[in-house]
């Protein structure tokens, strides 16, 4: 696992678009964390702790981890919540 696959800046081709050396530490000072990248499916984000606890789980720590802290918070307070449906009187 690396740093890269949670970060923006990761192509498809495992190389950087900043043209920076895939580190093989969990660190990169020019880390951006994309909430695609923790979640394909945009309805699976419930809330931040969610995404810190992957994170941690795939040993992100430091200043990689204050960034996605950064970004799910950010991404909950963009999230519309869901409205419920009522059931229409028949």
């Amino acid at each position: 696992m690396l740093v890269c696959e949670f970060c923006i800046h990761y192509t498809a081709e495992q190389s950087c678009n900043l043209g920076i050396k895939i580190p093989k530490s969990m660190t990169c000072r020019d880390f951006g964390p994309t909430l695609e990248k923790f979640c394909s499916d945009p309805n699976d984000f419930v809330d931040p702790k969610q995404i810190l606890q992957m994170a941690t789980y795939f040993g992100i720590k430091g200043p990689e981890l204050k960034k996605i802290k950064a970004m799910a918070a950010t991404a909950a307070s963009n999230r519309v919540p869901a409205v419920p449906v009522e059931p229409s009187p028949s």
